[in-house]
């Protein structure tokens, strides 16, 4: 078992622990607290926190990072100093392999491809002790439930989706690459200390309702920006009827409601999942602390007195749910989706149906989805929409395949594909014979903003749950309600589709193969490297010619002075979220390489004042150009910038190249009315200025050849305003006050020029 000393102590201590905080707190605990409280990095700082206002330093057991987001943050550890990671750490490949073909010639391709940025991950992996998975092995939220997770724990990952294995008890958090490399050099985690929303869940799900179809409906209820600086924190006796990965898709899309994670007490699913993951030595010693694994019994019979708010769901009323276009907060019920499509003008022919992801790609997930594909084949109905299936790690694909599963879908013509992100994070390779026609795909993936998957801005996608996901690729609508309509087969008939079954669990147990345990098979096929302290002589080679990987040059410190006079890069109208900031799919490539990169920067960003994408005007010169193009110019006089934005800026997936690209480029501040967390945090923990509008109307009187100043920025304080100055081109100007959440630690952070500067001169 992975980790298994590392748990061994936590457990140990735990106890003692709850104990101390009770002590000092006095009041029935939440879960989230219980957690968070035994996991402060100072036991002697423990007191009372207020929600959402004081930051408290955190100790987390252990951090994860994937492929794209890896590269990044080993590079910053690297220039560190550090000889070995301080807590347990893994690297996961999935993020770098295009779906195209299928599963075999996709991987062949990837490890070809992207071998440079391969060597340099298992070779650092290597070197600092991390446990390294290979292309192949898995997505990492997946991966991570089946071998890390573990109830009472925290992690934290360099993707958004961490919170994934809330499922399984644990509050896992995801940051950027700068707070992971906080935690790999043995320094404190800062985190503002979370709201608590409580979740009560009673009742069951019924019919075509799955797990995904709770969060797509909290979703509706609570919008993207809902659990912004928040924990989600489910409990109740409705809990107890759902399976732990399906707790865990749950928790997986709290990132969409930009929570900072979403938590599920122990109970006996929790305990057969570790069993059968081969982890019984985890469930006994969860077991013991089982009553400190979830919220005191007066939390749950008191909600309202412990948690900031409380929804109630009854789940036996919950529905199917299609969400979007564009959103993933767009919620509608698949009955009513016949009278909203065609009022909203959505394409209502489904031309590509897709199944995976990290949030929907469990032994359970797959089960439930075939069982419709056998119902397909037997009433002799055909797929209306391409059918792409993604597995989500080698032995949920190895033990579907054993059973029959994959051969369900392929039956009705599926494409599997690699056991990896793929067409959720953008790496498909779409085969369509017209990108300008508007279009709709219906995916079991968590995100759907505009270009995500495809690249093409025609595309109308759609998150459903998987089993729903096949039943509207046979009917190729999106108005079709399994629940009431029928479908006409080959034959002419009209058919029904019954509600899905699946197994939780396979009935012949989890199988990676015939050697052995998962792990020692996965190590055998050169798909898991476990960490080692015996190569920490061994060098980590960057090509100085490489095209995808750079070493990291020092971000400048603050001169001392205020910024004066800036041009305005940017101001951006409507959602703005990290894949409009720094695009994935070609782009990802990059990821390894900031210069490179840097050529991304806000191109899908719309322009307030033309209304385009990647066309903004060069004070300078006057041209109209790309947004990374006229930051060069600006850069290259030695001038800083300003982008302006709107309301939770920076939404979406956890890549700090969002905030290390405006960085590199000489942007200064980021001004918007408001953040989402982790962008904010990765803009500071950068150097970067990360203000809001005191006054969200303020937002307005940006014209577009402002210069901008910022003023105050020598008594820059924790919870002092600075003053932010409009010059207009008609030498008019306008001032007002803008907000921050900077503390002093952070100030610090703007002073060095980033947290690492801060951290490397202390």
């Amino acid at each position: 078992m992975l980790d298994i000393e590392m748990v061994k102590q936590f457990y140990a201590a735990y106890s003692s622990k709850i104990s101390t905080v009770r002590g000092t707190l006095k009041r029935p605990l939440t879960y989230a607290e219980k957690i968070l409280f035994t996991h402060l990095y100072d036991e002697a700082s423990l007191k009372p926190l207020k929600r959402g206002v004081d930051y408290a330093d955190f100790r987390p057991n252990r951090v994860a990072m994937q492929d794209a987001t890896a590269q990044m943050a080993l590079l910053q550890f690297m220039n560190a100093g550090r000889e070995h990671v301080a807590v347990p750490a893994s690297v996961h490949c999935d993020h770098l392999i295009r779906a195209d073909e299928g599963a075999k010639d996709d991987l062949g391709v990837a490890c070809k491809e992207n071998k440079e940025v391969y060597d340099f991950l298992r070779s650092a992996s290597n070197k600092y002790g991390i446990g390294f998975w290979g292309p192949g092995a898995g997505i990492i939220h997946q991966v991570v439930l089946e071998n890390y997770a573990f109830p009472g724990g925290m992690m934290i990952g360099t993707d958004s989706h961490t919170p994934n294995a809330g499922g399984l008890g644990m509050a896992a958090i995801g940051v950027g690459g700068a707070d992971a490399v906080d935690v790999l050099t043995g320094q404190p985690w800062e985190l503002r200390m979370p709201r608590i929303i409580g979740v009560h869940l009673h009742g069951e799900l019924q019919g075509w309702a799955a797990p995904k179809d709770v969060i797509l409906t909290i979703l509706g209820l609570l919008t993207t920006k809902g659990g912004t600086n928040a924990i989600m924190e489910y409990f109740g006796e409705g809990t107890k009827s759902l399976s732990t990965t399906g707790k865990a898709t749950i928790c997986n899309m709290g990132a969409e409601l930009g929570a900072t994670c979403s938590l599920f007490p122990y109970d006996d699913n929790a305990d057969e999942y570790l069993c059968q993951t081969g982890r019984e030595q985890v469930a006994t010693m969860a077991r013991q602390h089982a009553v400190d694994l979830r919220a005191d019994a007066d939390v749950e019979f008191h909600p309202e007195m412990y948690y900031d708010q409380v929804i109630d769901l009854d789940l036996s009323k919950i529905e199917p749910h299609l969400n979007g276009p564009f959103t993933p907060d767009a919620a509608t019920p698949i009955s009513q989706m016949r009278e909203k499509g065609p009022a909203n003008g959505y394409p209502m022919n489904v031309e590509v149906a897709l199944i995976g992801s990290c949030t929907n790609s469990s032994y359970q997930d797959l089960s439930r989805a075939a069982s419709v594909a056998r119902q397909a084949l037997a009433l002799h109905l055909k797929v209306k929409a391409q059918l792409i299936v993604c597995p989500g790690s080698e032995q949920i694909r190895c033990t579907a395949e054993r059973d029959g599963i994959l051969d369900d879908f392929r039956a009705i013509g599926a494409v599997v594909m690699a056991n990896a992100c793929g067409p959720c994070i953008g790496q498909w390779k779409r085969h369509t014979d017209d990108n300008t026609r508007k279009n709709a795909i219906v995916t079991s993936f968590n995100r759907n903003f505009r270009r995500r998957a495809d690249g093409n801005p025609n595309t109308y996608a759609f998150i459903g749950s998987p089993e729903m996901t096949v039943a509207l690729a046979l009917a190729g609508k999106l108005d079709f309600n399994p629940a009431t309509d029928c479908l006409v087969n080959e034959e002419g008939k009209e058919v029904m589709l019954k509600e899905p079954q699946g197994f939780v669990f396979p009935p012949q147990g989890f199988t990676c193969g015939n050697k052995g345990d998962a792990i020692s098979t996965l190590e055998q096929e050169g798909l898991f490297v476990p960490p080692t302290e015996q190569h920490t002589d061994m060098n980590v080679v960057i090509s100085p010619d490489s095209q995808r990987l750079q070493r990291l040059e020092p971000f400048a410190a603050w001169d001392g002075n205020d910024l004066q006079d800036m041009p305005l890069l940017i101001k951006v109208k409507g959602k703005c979220t990290t894949d409009h900031i720094s695009m994935a799919g070609p782009w990802l490539r990059f990821r390894g390489h900031l210069q490179n990169i840097s050529d991304n920067l806000l191109m899908g960003a719309v322009n307030a004042f033309n209304g385009e994408s990647n066309k903004v005007k060069d004070q300078i010169d006057g041209q109209y150009k790309a947004v990374s193009a006229a930051a060069k110019d600006y850069k290259a006089h030695n001038m800083g910038s300003i982008i302006v934005a709107e309301d939770n800026y920076g939404e979406g997936s956890s890549r700090e190249h969002a905030a290390m690209e405006p960085r590199f480029l000489n942007v200064k501040v980021v001004l918007a009315k408001s953040f989402a967390r982790i962008h904010e945090t990765n803009l500071k923990k950068q150097g970067m200025l990360a203000l809001t509008f005191a006054n969200k109307d303020d937002y307005d009187k940006v014209q577009e050849d402002d210069r901008i100043s910022v003023a105050g920025l020598k008594a820059f304080a924790p919870g002092k305003p600075l003053t932010v100055t409009l010059t207009h081109k008609d030498g008019t100007s306008d001032s007002f006050e803008a907000l921050h959440t900077y503390n002093q630690i952070q100030i610090e952070w703007f002073k060095a020029g980033s947290a690492l500067n801060n951290l490397l001169r202390s």
